[in-house]
């Protein structure tokens, strides 16, 4: 059935992966509105994150950022479509990395990096990243129960350089990447709520009480790692620049949580300034009512 089910598809996915960008963005629009006016795909989770995240705004600026917001995840969709069938040329055409000396510089040190990042904009075509580093890129990714499906997406993740691990495999891989003296770049993406009873840390994020993903922090301490956040910004449909910055060179100088805090403001002074195209169809702020029982139960001495 799994074999069957990719069969009819996959030729689905890599016709609409060749059309051009002008015809994906045409099936975007009617994404949006079959998405938006008639079936209301998630507005009440979207329109309620935007409301705990930007209370200063109307009811009326509110909506008006849902429609956008709407509108971006369905480009998302049809430019994550348009990955698998992604070249070099259109990758370096339409999605520029600002400053890669950066990541280079520390890879030269003989730094191992963590690489933060977050749901924002365009993170798919971010697989393209190993076009300018002279630094080996990993990245997880979370497995397909369909193995066809999950060996044709890692194909397509793959085909730039970058070397995937399944989430639950890429700090085994890490360690033993270290061990072996292998230098390497780690994208972690750490804007995601961890569940409650695993977590260690909570801090505001956009103004509400989260918990948040320490693992960055923790795996950069252990092994003396650089931390480096990379941010996309959409310069227009269809083009994105993304800039690396450097968080730190020595994470062991840090309080605990200090280093996560850093990437926590920088990722949402990032979203704030193009609030529209963050992944608000997911419930962010779902746990914000469970820390005070987190505090009571979970807390670590």
């Amino acid at each position: 059935m799994k074999y069957i089910l990719f069969l009819i598809i996959y030729p689905i996915v890599w016709c609409l992966s060749r059309l051009p960008m002008r015809l994906l963005y045409m099936l975007s629009d009617f994404l949006f509105f079959l998405v938006y006016y008639i079936v209301g795909y998630r507005k009440d989770v979207v329109y309620n994150n935007l409301k705990l995240a930007f209370p200063e705004k109307t009811d009326k600026e509110l909506k008006i950022l849902r429609k956008k917001s709407l509108r971006h995840f369905g480009d998302f969709i049809v430019e994550s479509i348009k990955a698998f069938s992604l070249t070099e040329k259109q990758a370096r055409k339409r999605y520029k990395f600002v400053n890669p000396e950066v990541l280079n510089e520390v890879g030269k040190q003989g730094k191992n990096i963590i690489l933060t990042g977050a749901h924002f904009n365009n993170w798919e075509w971010s697989v393209s990243m190993p076009l300018v580093s002279d630094v080996q890129i990993y990245g997880a990714y979370t497995t397909i129960k369909n193995p066809y499906f999950e060996k044709f997406v890692k194909s397509s993740r793959t085909k730039f350089g970058l070397i995937a691990y399944k989430t639950k495999d890429i700090v085994p891989n890490m360690v033993k990447n270290i061990k072996s003296g292998k230098i390497g770049a780690y994208i972690l993406l750490s804007d995601q709520s961890p569940v409650v009873h695993k977590t260690y840390h909570w801090q505001k994020f956009f103004g509400v009480k989260v918990p948040v993903h320490t693992g960055a922090e923790l795996l950069a301490k252990k092994f003396d790692m650089a931390v480096i956040n990379y941010t996309t910004k959409k310069i227009k449909r269809g083009y994105y620049e993304t800039t690396f910055e450097l968080i730190t060179n020595t994470p062991k100088d840090f309080e605990d949580y200090q280093i996560i805090d850093k990437y926590l403001k920088i990722t949402e002074k990032s979203i704030r300034e193009q609030p529209e195209n963050y992944l608000w169809t997911h419930k962010r702020f779902k746990h914000k009512e469970k820390y005070d029982m987190w505090v009571e139960k979970f807390k670590r001495e």
